[in-house]
This record gives structure tokens, sequence and C-alpha cells, in this order.
């Protein structure tokens, strides 16, 4: 398993959440990644989730 981190932002550069969670693949966090986002009602706020290598696997600004 590996760890991956999904931060979301305001506009204005405060940090909402930085949550870390494991994953098995860059997929399986990318699916993770975007229930969380669901889950916290931030789909539209600006967010990134990226892997241990630091790969950009969901991005929105």
């Amino acid at each position: 398993m590996k760890t991956y981190t999904l931060t979301i932002f305001e506009k204005n550069g405060e940090k909402l959440l930085d949550h870390s969670f494991e994953a098995l693949s860059d997929e399986e966090a990318k699916s993770r990644g975007s229930q969380l986002l669901q889950e916290h009602g931030s789909e539209e706020k600006t967010h990134r989730c990226t892997s241990p290598e630091g790969k950009l696997l969901l991005f929105h600004i």
C-alpha cells in the first residue's frame, strides 16, 4: 500500500483539508480522492491529490 494525500484549499489559499490515505494503486487513489471530495462537498474547490512520488492524480483550480 502507498500513502496518498488529498489537499483542499479556499481561493485565498487557506487549507481546508490535508488528508492522507492508503491505496493499492494510483487509479484506486483517484477514485478514493474523488469520493472524499464528494463527502466534503468540495468537488469545485481548489484541490490536489498526490502520490508518494509527487505525481498529481487529481487537480482543480
